[in-house]
């Protein structure tokens, strides 16, 4: 079975950054998306960055761009997410996922992921 467990959350102020892993198991890496989606109460899950592992491209919501930065470490099973400059803005729940390369979709389509880690709260405070 594939798992997922996000930590690196917390409470920031903002302008402030933090760096989120999350580490994998049962999976190679090769060939699968690993994404990073957030969500805030009310609101629906969007996608904030996401890898694909056969390549290393990486993909960002355009809010974003500048600011975030997705990489793994093969050895380590893990994937990262560095949030710079954080604002009020980006607080919420963080989720890791994966997708086979082949499952359809694009990166940020929820739909299309087939497991979820447990998630990770972000709050950036004024």
């Amino acid at each position: 079975q594939v798992q997922l467990v996000e930590s690196g959350g917390g409470s920031v102020q903002a302008g402030g950054s933090l760096r989120l892993s999350c580490v994998t198991s049962g999976l190679s890496y090769r060939g699968y998306y690993m994404g990073w989606f957030r969500q805030a109460p009310g609101k629906e899950r969007e996608g904030v960055a996401a890898i694909y592992t056969g390549t290393g491209s990486a993909y960002y919501s355009d809010s974003m761009k500048g600011r975030f930065t997705i990489s793994r470490d093969n050895a380590k099973n893990t994937v990262y997410l560095l949030m710079n400059s954080l604002k009020p803005e980006d607080t919420a729940m963080y989720y890791c996922a994966t997708k086979p390369g082949q499952n359809g979709g694009n990166w940020y389509s929820v739909w299309s992921y087939m497991y979820w880690g447990q998630g990770t709260q972000v709050t950036v405070s004024s």
